[in-house]
């Protein structure tokens, strides 16, 4: 059997853009649920493509319903699918994310999106003592084609008990360190796309190694495990 994202969930998101309002949505609600149950058997498809190269210890799609009680956006429904996988814990960090939108929205996600304190303290105090390895992973090229550089949330200056002269210092005021890939709505609904968004995956792997070390080690490189 063949797994891919159906192109009804695309046209389908379109049209709750204009219609997102619950009486709409629930006259539409059987469409939606078949949909919903193939764009579901993509992800856990994909799950397995992933376990042959990674350990996938749970993966988990988002409800359509928005939570509305803290946002400025009351619409009651999101316009996209979005859907995690996460690494077996606790050795194993980092995580993946799969975003299908239409109006080429779409997108993948790999990461640490929130690292909590301690361990964005243990990732700062790395790169102070030693950022060579990270670059030599940013600059390899099968990764640089893949993914790029790092997006997300960052310090405008050095945190706190940080040298804002360090060498290491566009790393070490980061907040996220975040890598992410855009896809138009043709790739997303074409023959291959899972297998296309497995191989990105896998093409994370040397800093997901990298960085599951630094999580897991002290210092001294002695296991905190």
């Amino acid at each position: 059997m063949s797994y891919s994202i159906p192109k009804e969930a695309l046209s389908f998101f379109k049209k709750l853009e204009k219609n997102n309002d619950r009486d709409w949505f629930n006259e539409h609600k059987p469409e939606f649920k078949a949909i919903e149950a193939k764009v579901k058997a993509a992800y856990n498809h994909l799950g397995e493509l992933m376990n042959a190269h990674d350990q996938i210890e749970k993966i988990k799609m988002f409800r359509i319903y928005r939570d509305v009680r803290f946002s400025k956006n009351k619409q009651p429904y999101k316009t996209h699918f979005g859907g995690s996988f996460a690494r077996k814990k606790p050795e194993l960090r980092g995580g993946y994310y799969l975003h299908i939108q239409p109006n080429n929205e779409s997108f993948i996600a790999t990461g640490f999106w929130q690292p909590s304190k301690e361990d964005l303290l243990r990732i700062r105090k790395e790169f102070e003592m030693d950022d060579s390895e990270m670059r030599a992973i940013l600059k390899d090229k099968t990764f640089k084609v893949t993914w790029g550089d790092f997006v997300g949330d960052e310090l405008k200056t050095a945190p706190k008990g940080f040298d804002k002269e360090h060498a290491a210092i566009d790393l070490i005021r980061r907040k996220q360190f975040i890598f992410t890939k855009k896809y138009t709505d043709r790739e997303v609904v074409a023959d291959g796309f899972l297998e296309e968004v497995n191989k990105s995956f896998k093409d994370i792997r040397p800093y997901f190694n990298y960085m599951s070390d630094v999580l897991t080690t002290n210092l001294n490189g002695e296991s905190l495990l």
